[in-house]
């Protein structure tokens, strides 16, 4: 469980295809993150929980990442020297300071546009369309691994019928995040809010009563 406050910006040393030619090892260099992690800790890079298998001795980490989650998140495309949004699991009895975030990408979105404020910058991404239902004004979303809040949505604007989503970030976000250096036509990890798919199942399947 994480909370989306990323604690530090780590950076890709290798990403070494695995046994099953789909899988891969990742090695990232986390110094903090690293401080007080062992095998078998859970830590999110870019918001997608992946459990530590090795730990260097000099401020890095190793993970699995299965084919799964090579292809249904943007971690398939990192290669060494990129920059990742790492974040240690939250302490039973710590304050929860973002959302209640799992680790459990939902889908790829990209940035469509960005646009510099006075001291912040507001992004504008395309979400894949079957997520835009769990997207709610002022509503929390993690955007590789960041929480943040929803300040605009913008349905049917896009190609697909799908939801464009507006995020603003403030300054301390743009220089503690990767979403500070973020390019249109970057892709990132997406989480919604649970408690969203928790209502919808349980709606679902009458659940709730």
């Amino acid at each position: 469980m994480f909370t989306g406050i990323v604690e530090e910006q780590g950076k890709v040393r290798s990403v070494v295809p695995g046994p099953e030619g789909r899988d891969a090892v990742l090695t990232v260099e986390g110094p903090l993150v690293t401080s007080d992690t062992r095998p078998g800790a859970s830590i999110a890079v870019d918001g997608v929980c992946l459990t530590v298998t090795g730990l260097t001795g000099d401020g890095a980490f190793t993970a699995d990442v299965m084919p799964q989650t090579l292809d249904l998140t943007a971690l398939g495309g990192l290669g060494a020297g990129d920059r990742v949004n790492l974040e240690r699991a939250v302490l039973a009895g710590g304050r929860l300071d973002g959302h209640v975030v799992q680790g459990h990408v939902d889908g790829v979105a990209t940035l469509r546009s960005r646009t510099p404020g006075p001291r912040w910058d507001r992004l504008l991404l395309t979400v894949p369309q079957h997520l835009g239902v769990y997207l709610a004004p002022q509503g929390s979303v993690a955007l590789a691994g960041v929480s943040l809040t929803v300040a605009a949505l913008h349905d049917g604007e896009q190609d697909d019928g799908g939801t464009a989503l507006e995020v603003a970030l403030i300054p301390a976000t743009l220089a503690a995040t990767t979403l500070g250096s973020l390019r249109p036509g970057d892709r990132v990890n997406v989480e919604v809010d649970i408690l969203a798919k928790y209502v919808e199942r349980l709606l679902a399947t009458g659940g709730a009563r």
